[in-house]
């Protein structure tokens, strides 16, 4: 027999997630929390309940609104479609009868009679008008009087026409398609509008059908009886003037303000008239809901007594945290710190660590509490030290300063540590241990030692410089900083800073730079110290010595503002450049010697003419006067020839001395025809030799130049002097021995103003190799050239802040000619204009 299986018990039903969610949040609440919840609980709900009934009433008013507007649009709409039907159908009808006029299928008679059957069969037409272009009635039927007329009816009303038709009836000869007057009142003050259609005879404009609309009637027929009777159906003009509605005011009970209102308009090309359905609600909305108030004042009611409640149990719970802050707030704050602390009792014995005292040795609360000496985190090589210093601990003999110490972790790492002690006093004031304070400072002792060994580094390096560099202080004129050159050039003082900043050697603020630094003393000390740097090249008279010295302002480690100098020693390159400027002007004073005697046979063949003219006539004179054979008008023309003679022979000699003379380069004003004229004075000697022609072009009113003119004048003649040579060693035809020499003024972006000296000729030109290094010094291109003179011309502009440069000419593949120019910058502040001179016109000198 086997035995029966014991009862299962009953499973309990599985909790959703919804559940077991809540439940874990709800645990982990503390219980004041949970005592809030549970307490505005049920305020939330009365609440949410509350909440809940105001959105089903609103929820309710919108929907009745919404359901109220759809209503009277699509009963508008409704209206709207039935009048614009009967508007199309008759206009489709007036259009038919339009075209039987123009084909004249009928005469006014038969218009008459259709005219009658028309408006009896539509009885919102008030009546019919057949008239010309001129607008002139052919035929009219009225169908409010039944009066047919043939031509034009007087009109004896003497109302004013109004202007409504006529604007319909030229919008329909200008457009040629039916038009729809705007609404204006007819004869009977009845609201009417018209339609016009135009009769066109073969694309010629005859006239007009004009058919009018009573307003009134539209509503009353058009307008369905269900429709009326669920809404207000008004028509209005474009002024929004109410023109028929298909309900009336009462005498002395004015109408409602409708709540609902939709517009759409009538007339298919749209004429103003617009038709507009009104709605009114019919609820009392919240405000007059006896219900709603009900639940209102139920609601306040609960939540009034639910926040009695609440305040109630909020005292209480305020003196139930008074007691646990009062408890925690010593904890919380021992927690926070990020120091470590210790308490020990009178034996040493560990009684007390927080939280930052085991995060720095890295053991458990645990494992410190109640430990003796030696503590865990003592490192094995120090235990002799650490006791004593234990020692003196409980001796009370602990430096104020602190000690510091060597501390090992827990994983066997070693930081360092500073450890203040004081006593640990209980409120009946007994010393109940003692109390220690752990701070780490591995980083603050690397950091120190880095700028330690940083300080040293900077203070080598500047005391390694050839360069003086010295700090002094703005306000005090004291001397903060001085490196090794600086001490040896001009000692320990502030008198060697005060020399190199102003050149002063008086007090610092007495100084040009002290003047300086007192003017901006209002300004903040950022506004010195982003100033930037300032350069500038100061002599030492006691020294002997040049000085690039460089200053600028900055702020120094305690706040104050100081001045920082750096001077470099350039007296050697100073005195480089004055031995190149002196070589140069050797080399210039060499070419213009070269020059002169590569011309030695043309000069003295130019002088051999002037001095056997004068000969020649002295001769003459001296024959005449022996044999008595001269007047004395003779002899004076003979001696002013002469003279002139020997002016020319000594002209030639003075320009010949003025430009091989050595003297030192002078800038002043110079104009630049006078500069071209002595340079082909010069030159002319030599193109006649060459039998070269060279023509000349200054423009007029030049501006005046700054420079030194000689220099200026041998760089032409060198240019000029090159070019014969090329023409001469060619051996070109005469048509090709021309050079061109031009002075014009120009505008370049780079450069600005400048004027422009072109040398031109017709020579075989330069090679590529030779284009590129025709400036270098020694390099020449004839056998027994110095190479000196190109390079020379090219310093010479360029230390008159000009460019030059030379490029050859072609003619499709072949060379013609070459080109050099350069620039020269103006004055623009002073012009020819100031030193007028004989005008500016093409010359030419032609080689005899």
């Amino acid at each position: 027999m086997q035995p029966s299986p014991l009862p299962t018990p009953p499973s309990r039903p599985a909790r959703s997630w919804v559940q077991r969610l809540f439940g874990r949040w709800w645990r982990r609440q503390s219980p004041a929390r949970q005592d809030r919840f549970a307490t505005l609980g049920p305020l939330v709900s009365v609440l949410l309940f509350l909440a809940a009934i105001i959105s089903t009433f609103w929820y309710l008013r919108n929907e009745e609104i919404e359901r109220e507007q759809a209503s009277v649009k699509r009963d508008a709409e409704v209206a709207q479609q039935q009048i614009r039907l009967r508007l199309i159908e008759n206009q489709e009808q007036l259009v038919r009868i339009a075209r039987e006029i123009v084909t004249r299928t009928i005469d006014q008679e038969d218009f008459l009679e259709q005219a009658s059957s028309f408006t009896r069969e539509r009885p919102e037409v008030t009546g019919m008008v057949w008239v010309d272009a001129h607008r002139t009635r052919r035929a009219s039927y009225s169908a409010t009087t039944f009066q047919a007329e043939l031509g034009a009816a007087p009109d004896n009303s003497g109302a004013p026409r109004p202007p409504e038709p006529d604007a319909a009836f030229d919008t329909a000869r200008e457009l040629r398609q039916p038009v729809y007057s705007r609404p204006f009142n007819d004869r009977f003050d009845n609201a009417v509008f018209q339609v016009h259609v135009p009769l066109l005879d073969r694309s010629n404009f005859a006239g007009a059908l004009v058919a009018e609309y009573s307003v009134e009637a539209l509503v009353r027929y058009f307008v369905p009886a269900e429709v009326s009777n669920r809404h207000a159906i008004t028509l209005l003009d474009a002024n929004d003037r109410i023109l028929a509605s298909t309900v009336s005011n009462l005498p002395g009970n004015p109408s409602r303000k409708p709540q609902f209102v939709h517009e759409v308009p009538v007339a298919p090309a749209g004429n103003g008239l617009v038709l507009r359905g009104h709605g009114y609600r019919t609820s009392v909305g919240l405000i007059g809901n006896t219900l709603f108030w009900m639940v209102v004042a139920l609601s306040v009611l609960t939540v009034w007594m639910l926040l009695g409640t609440w305040r109630h149990m909020r005292r209480r719970l305020q003196m139930q945290n008074a007691l646990i802050l009062e408890t925690n707030f010593r904890r919380a704050m021992e927690n926070s710190m990020l120091t470590g602390m210790r308490a020990m009792d009178l034996e040493g014995r560990i009684t007390y660590v927080n939280p930052a005292f085991c995060a720095m040795t890295g053991f458990l609360e645990a494992e410190l509490i109640g430990r003796r000496p030696p503590f865990p985190y003592w490192p094995p090589d120090r235990f002799e030290e650490n006791n004593r210093l234990l020692q003196q601990e409980l001796q009370g003999r602990s430096p104020a300063g602190g000690i510091e110490v060597r501390v090992m972790r827990k994983d066997g790492s070693v930081f360092d540590s500073r450890m203040y002690v004081s006593p640990l006093i209980d409120p009946k004031g007994q010393q109940t241990g003692w109390m220690t304070s752990m701070t780490n400072i591995t980083e603050a002792k690397r950091i120190r030692d880095q700028l330690s060994a940083s300080h040293e580094r900077f203070t080598t390096v500047l005391e390694g410089l050839d360069a003086a560099v010295s700090v002094l202080s703005v306000q005090q004129a004291e001397l903060l900083f001085a490196n090794r050159s600086y001490r040896l050039w001009f000692g320990a003082d502030a008198q060697g800073h005060a020399l190199l900043a102003g050149g002063d050697p008086g007090p610092f603020r007495n100084s040009e730079f002290g003047d300086s630094i007192e003017s901006l003393g209002g300004l903040p000390t950022t506004e010195l110290t982003e100033a930037g740097s300032d350069s500038r090249e100061v002599f030492i008279e006691p020294l002997r010595k040049w000085f690039d010295v460089r200053t600028r302002y900055l702020q120094w480690t305690d706040g104050r503002l100081a001045q920082m100098l750096i001077a470099t020693d350039i007296t050697a390159r100073r005195n480089a450049e004055s031995l190149a400027a002196n070589q140069a002007e050797k080399a210039q004073v060499t070419s213009r010697l070269v020059t002169m005697g590569e011309m030695a046979s043309s000069v003295a063949h130019e002088l051999n003419q002037p001095l056997t003219a004068i000969a020649n006539y002295c001769n003459g004179m001296v024959s005449r006067v022996k044999n008595d054979a001269i007047a004395k008008d003779d002899l004076i023309a003979a001696l002013e020839k002469t003279s002139r003679q020997a002016q020319r022979a000594g002209q030639i000699i003075h320009r010949i001395r003025a430009f091989v003379k050595r003297s030192e380069p002078v800038r002043q004003p110079a104009q630049a025809r006078q500069i071209v004229e002595d340079a082909v004075e010069l030159a002319g000697i030599e193109l006649r030799r060459r039998n070269v022609a060279i023509q000349v072009y200054v423009a007029q009113r030049l501006p005046v130049l700054m420079v030194d003119p000689i220099l200026i004048e041998q760089v032409v003649l060198n240019l000029v002097k090159n070019a014969a040579e090329a023409i001469d060693n060619a051996q070109l035809p005469p048509a090709r021995r021309n050079i061109e020499l031009r002075v014009v003024p120009r505008h370049t972006p780079e450069e600005g103003g400048v004027i422009e000296f072109t040398v031109t000729d017709m020579g075989p030109g330069l090679k590529e190799e030779v284009l590129s290094r025709m400036y270098e010094a020694f390099f020449s291109t004839k056998t027994d050239g110095l190479g000196i003179g190109l390079s020379l011309c090219r310093s010479i502009i360029e230390s008159h802040r000009g460019r030059i440069k030379a490029q050859n000419l072609y003619n499709g593949s072949s060379v013609s000619g070459c080109r050099f120019s350069f620039t020269l910058p103006v004055d623009t502040s002073r012009s020819e204009a100031e030193h007028p001179t004989k005008p500016a016109t093409p010359q030419s000198s032609i080689a005899s």
